[in-house]
């Protein structure tokens, strides 16, 4: 894994030197692009492993990553498109969230099963993180 490390190392230089030569938005849109596209690509792989039943947590990974895609997209949309009012607080991207919550959800079942555990005490850490969110947000 020390490839892994030094790859997330470089990236992150040449990112950094990115916005130093081309700029804050440059690097953005490109950048958001990317991992939007990588992202519904990785999403419809695990897709495929689900189908072909390659591994248990595929379905999980492919909601996770379709979620990703699309909340990653709707920023890079948005900020294409010069942030226009009507998408600044736009519901749509209520229906991309969810993505992400099913594939977390899937995901702290399968961790909850991996541990011999049964019933729904794998909600609690989901249940957790939202009554987190929305103390913070009151608190706010």
């Amino acid at each position: 894994m020390k490839q892994a490390f030094m790859l997330l190392m470089f990236l992150m230089a040449l990112f950094q030197v990115g916005h130093l030569m081309l700029g804050y938005q440059a690097v953005y849109q490109v950048a958001y692009g990317a991992i939007t596209l990588m992202a519904m690509m990785i999403a419809a792989t695990f897709l495929w492993l689900f189908i072909v039943r390659a591994t248990p947590l595929a379905l999980g990974m492919a909601y996770s990553w379709a979620g990703a895609g699309f909340v990653m997209g709707w920023w890079w949309f948005y900020n294409l498109s010069g942030q226009p009012d009507w998408l600044s607080e736009s519901p749509i991207l209520f229906n991309f969230l969810p993505f992400y919550f099913v594939g977390a959800v899937l995901h702290f079942a399968v961790i909850h099963r991996s541990f011999g555990l049964h019933g729904a005490a794998f909600l609690l850490p989901i249940g957790g993180a939202v009554a987190v969110s929305a103390g913070i947000y009151i608190l706010h």
